[in-house]
């Protein structure tokens, strides 16, 4: 929301509203910026927090594929001609990087279009009307500008890159899964330092994925110890969250909340 330049937006927004009044506000997310920006908007507010995002759908059956950098596009363009697709919804961790697979993917005659933070507001609009109609099968996004989709059938998430924040993972392949139906989730990891994020995100959902080892021999490095579990999974239990309240006007204030209300 605040790199997509709606902060001042909503900064013109809440200038005009009465200086007394009731506020709700409401984050999929609560990261720093965002929860600076409710503590600048709400006075004393009650936070109230969902149950903490540590664990994934029950009916995405998730998988890891171990891929040499220079293979992940190659691998990529083969997953999606082999893969029952209706529709794929493919995350890059930059801007440049979800233009690139675009490109890649076109050169191997598989049509995507891509949402970021440097499109306009008009494309990213008629984009996603064509990916919910099923005009586009295939659609690459970058976190920010894939934030609000609420796109049902997408069969297919991709992790081009593995995020580095472990809940992020768990938010980007919950857009498949969705009203009941089944989903598949890829992650596509190259070197040590992917390898770095998936042990902290095994550790958050409690899974150890399953993997396929698609790198050069000559490239492959030991594999981490892992505890033995199926070779599929799909879901994952909920971690235990540690909860603090403060009490300030006899309200519960929840320090992990992701719902705020407060009067100004």
């Amino acid at each position: 929301m605040l790199d997509m330049g709606f902060i001042n937006d909503i900064r013109k927004i809440v200038a005009k509203l009465p200086v007394r009044r009731q506020t709700l506000f409401f984050s999929a997310t609560m990261p720093k910026d965002i929860a600076e920006l409710a503590e600048a908007m709400l006075r004393d507010p009650a936070r109230v927090a969902v149950t903490p995002v540590a664990s994934t759908v029950e009916r995405i059956t998730q998988r890891i594929i171990q891929v040499d950098f220079s293979a992940k596009s190659g691998v990529l363009a083969q997953l999606l001609k082999q893969e029952p697709v209706d529709r794929a919804l493919i995350f890059t961790r930059t801007k440049h990087g979800a233009d690139k697979v675009v490109k890649t993917l076109e050169k191997a005659g598989i049509s995507a279009n891509a949402i970021h933070g440097n499109k306009s507001q008009n494309h990213r609009e008629r984009v996603l009307a064509a990916f919910r109609a099923g005009e586009i099968r295939t659609l690459v996004a970058t976190d920010i500008a894939a934030r609000g989709i609420d796109v049902d059938g997408i069969s297919h998430v991709v992790n081009f890159d593995l995020p580095n924040v472990p809940e992020t993972y768990v938010h980007r392949i919950g857009r498949t899964a969705r009203a009941g139906a089944e989903g598949i989730a890829i992650s596509l990891i190259a070197g040590a330092e992917e390898m770095g994020y998936l042990r902290d995100i095994e550790r958050l959902i409690r899974i150890t994925l399953p993997r396929e080892d698609r790198r050069t021999p000559g490239t492959r490095d030991a594999a981490p110890a892992t505890s033995q579990r199926p070779a599929q999974h799909r879901g994952g239990r909920s971690a235990p969250r540690a909860h603090t309240a403060r009490s300030q006007d006899s309200r519960g204030h929840d320090s992990r909340g992701h719902e705020s209300r407060g009067s100004d």
